[in-house]
């Protein structure tokens, strides 16, 4: 698609702006860009607007099978593998300049795909998956296993192996980060993969697989498959060849996921799933920063990010000011052009999420729960939704327990930290909390009384390359993110050798 001239959506002001050309439309597989062998496509559509952006190759059990074909191919005979950890390294430090060469057009079609805010694209989530690959990069050499102490004859050691072929299946809010999170350790293990993008978002996806054959990720290495989950993702789920799933998305599909693994070949499964992660904040909090960290604990990214802090939780002794300064901070929030640097929220990723947002928000209201602020569609075209306060709420209604991945906050009030406690853990998922107080007791208490995989005290969304990131409960299992990530993706093998003054020799 040729570049063109847009335009924000209804809400008065008119922005305007460059699209970059769609380049890439095709599935990567074994170094190429090709048809799918259907010849089936899908469209992709701009949230700020509904209309068409691209129309993309839709892959199915077929090309997943080409795919992973090329990937065995390049594991079990090619040079990926068998490379030192240095020579990967610099192949991935290739592919990170690459990356940084082509920041901005990257930041738009994520913009355009996903509805992500285009500075803070160009200012983290496309430097910040550059960084990915050189934090990898660097890991790569450090690959070591250890010299055993046998209580017998024996000199025995373990070897860290890549575990194989691994299928990479990755969510729509995070396009570029998520991508990384799974390809850049993998790479670094030696792994050989085929990524399936979420089908709202594949444009970045096959623009860095250009950008790694170029890079000179060998062939194989790394392929692409675009699609939907029920056939490209399903296909790669159950697929004899993959020895690995990684999986990030909604616990319902990670559910099928594992039951496909197996019925298949016993696949290793490491799956990030959803969460209805509580903030707690405490009498002593700084209400007005209280208020602005829960505000973005829920708003950012627009609600769509699997550890919103969707239940907040106040004390009963600064409840009342807090919900004040939270309707104001709600009300002076900013939606409008993610390409325009002022705002601060833009559209949800596509009509459906937009649709499963709004019914919660009416689910809310028939529960019983009253509707502080927000609530409604925002604008005249695309898909954004107001920042919603939910008050008068209960621990057994479905904006409670349900995650509904958009910008909505249910505001809870309690007395005691027992009480906070019993409450937060009160959910079936366990992937992050937040604490805000300024005692160092209560704080302490409080996280390791949680079960979460990350707690934030005094701050919320505060992730960090060196920081292993999962759940607990039915938030899954395994780690991205630090060394975890990396050593998911190896296999230990143990090697014992008899000493020369065995009696068995």
């Amino acid at each position: 698609m040729a570049n063109k001239e847009q335009q924000s959506n209804g809400s008065g002001e008119t922005k305007h702006f460059r699209i970059p050309e769609i380049k890439f439309t095709k599935l990567f597989i074994n170094g190429e860009f090709v048809d799918a062998i259907k010849g089936r496509t899908f469209d992709t559509v701009d949230p700020r607007t509904g209309e068409v952006t691209a129309i993309i190759a839709e892959g199915d059990m077929e090309d997943v099978d080409v795919a992973v074909q090329a990937a065995r191919t390049a594991f079990d005979h090619g040079q990926w593998p068998r490379m030192s950890g240095f020579q990967r390294g610099k192949i991935m430090h290739k592919f990170a300049d690459l990356i940084e060469q082509n920041t901005e057009e990257l930041a738009a079609l994520d913009c355009i795909d996903a509805g992500k805010l285009f500075m803070r694209g160009k200012l983290a989530d496309i430097p910040g998956g550059a960084r990915l690959l050189r934090y990898y990069a660097g890991a790569a050499d450090k690959i070591h296993g250890e010299v055993l102490k046998s209580t017998r004859s024996l000199h025995a050691y373990t070897l860290r192996e890549p575990i194989g072929v691994v299928g990479h299946i990755i969510p729509w809010n995070f396009p570029t980060s998520m991508f990384f999170m799974k390809v850049a350790p993998a790479l670094a293990a030696g792994c050989t993969m085929i990524v399936k993008p979420a089908e709202q978002t594949p444009l970045s996806a096959l623009f860095y697989a250009h950008l790694a054959k170029q890079a000179g990720v060998p062939d194989g290495v790394l392929n692409v498959v675009t699609g939907f989950g029920n056939t490209a993702g399903a296909a790669i789920s159950k697929h004899m060849d993959i020895d690995m799933v990684s999986f990030t998305g909604s616990t319902e599909v990670g559910r099928l996921i594992m039951q496909a693994a197996a019925l298949s070949n016993l696949k290793t499964v490491s799956l990030e799933l959803g969460g209805k992660s509580p903030l707690i904040i405490f009498d002593d909090a700084d209400v007005d920063k209280a208020a602005e960290l829960a505000l973005n604990g829920v708003v950012y990214n627009k609600g769509e990010v699997c550890v919103s802090s969707s239940r907040v939780y106040v004390q009963d002794g600064i409840y009342d000011e807090f919900e004040k300064k939270l309707v104001e901070k709600a009300k002076a929030w900013k939606l409008g052009d993610p390409f325009d640097p002022s705002t601060l929220q833009g559209p949800q990723v596509d009509k459906r999420q937009f649709e499963k947002i709004l019914s919660y928000i009416d689910i809310g209201m028939k529960e019983g729960a009253t509707l502080l602020t927000g609530g409604k569609p925002w604008g005249s075209k695309g898909y954004y939704v107001e920042p919603t306060v939910f008050v008068d709420v209960k621990e057994d209604m479905q904006i409670v327990r349900d995650e509904i991945f958009g910008p909505v906050m249910s505001l809870m009030k309690f007395k005691t930290i027992d009480e906070a406690i019993e409450r937060a853990n009160n959910s079936k998922y366990g992937l992050a909390a937040g604490i805000v107080t300024k005692d160092l007791n209560v704080a302490n208490r409080v996280s390791r009384s949680i079960r979460a995989g990350i707690i934030w005290v005094n701050c919320y969304f505060e992730f960090d390359i060196d920081f292993p990131y999962g759940g607990y409960k039915m938030s899954g299992f395994g780690r991205d993110l630090g060394l975890n990530a990396l050593h998911k993706y190896l296999q230990v093998k143990t090697v014992a050798t008899p000493l020369y003054d065995s009696p068995w020799l």
